[in-house]
């Protein structure tokens, strides 16, 4: 066939797992801060500047769905993790502008930004710019409920080990298992600038740590994950993995 009908979306493969054809949406790009604080004041700061300032700012400038996330199980201070969808990387690069620009925006801001040497806002922030899987372009929103979250980072030993497990989340179906079994995947990013490279970062929602340890174990018995895990192409991708445990803040768009 030559081309495409017009209000056809293209294809990108075929599902591993259904047989269906595979519908290709713009991939999002996702930065992820973290930042890290010396006590509760600096934490109760930031998170009333991103509540009034910061995400409204974002919204205005077409950035939906921003996740506010306390860290759990932390060791010390916690930490408060951020998610910014971006629809493309010029919209990644024109935030600060936009920012500096919006009048809302500075006046809200105004005591996080003026923050003194003797009292900082922050201790540091952290930050990683991630591109969305062709498989999952954009982020999935959890239900409406309590949940808890996981953020789950795979480094690999190198850039093509890294590629074939992006391969094995999409051609070969993994995502497709972690939704049947019930581990509800919000994003899926590769890293493109940030620490620990090459690795990509995803984020799973679940009701409690029940369901999340029941899940995992379905997921590890399921009969397509251990046919998948074992072929040759998917053999040690993976190096490295870090998980940290997350609530949505209140008020979180995720």
């Amino acid at each position: 066939m030559a081309g495409t009908g017009a209000g056809i979306m293209p294809l990108i493969g075929v599902s591993a797992t259904t047989g269906e054809p595979i519908k290709k949406n713009k991939q999002e790009f996702y930065e992820l801060r973290e930042y890290s604080f010396s006590n509760d004041a600096q934490q109760k700061l930031v998170e009333q500047y991103l509540e009034s300032a910061a995400i409204p700012a974002w919204n205005r400038m077409g950035s939906k769905n921003i996740g506010v996330f306390r860290e759990l199980e932390a060791k010390g201070q916690p930490k408060l993790f951020v998610m910014i969808p971006y629809t493309s990387l010029d919209a990644f690069h024109n935030r600060r502008e936009n920012l500096l620009s919006d009048k809302i925006y500075q006046q809200s801001a105004d005591t996080y930004l003026k923050a003194t040497t003797a009292a900082p806002a922050y201790a540091r922030i952290q930050s990683s710019l991630m591109k969305a899987f062709s498989s999952m372009p954009q982020i999935a929103i959890p239900a409406k409920q309590p949940r808890l979250l996981e953020l789950r980072r795979y480094e690999s030993h190198s850039e093509f080990a890294s590629q074939q497990k992006i391969r094995m989340f999409g051609e070969g179906g993994e995502i497709e298992i972690f939704r049947r079994v019930g581990l509800d995947p919000v994003f899926f990013g590769e890293t493109l600038i940030g620490e620990r490279q090459p690795n990509i970062t995803y984020m799973i929602a679940f009701d409690d740590m029940a369901e999340h340890d029941k899940n995992w174990k379905a997921f590890g018995a399921d009969p397509e994950w251990v046919r998948i895990k074992d072929l040759p192409e998917y053999a040690n991708t993976v190096s490295t993995i870090t998980r940290t445990f997350l609530s949505p803040a209140e008020f979180s768009q995720i």
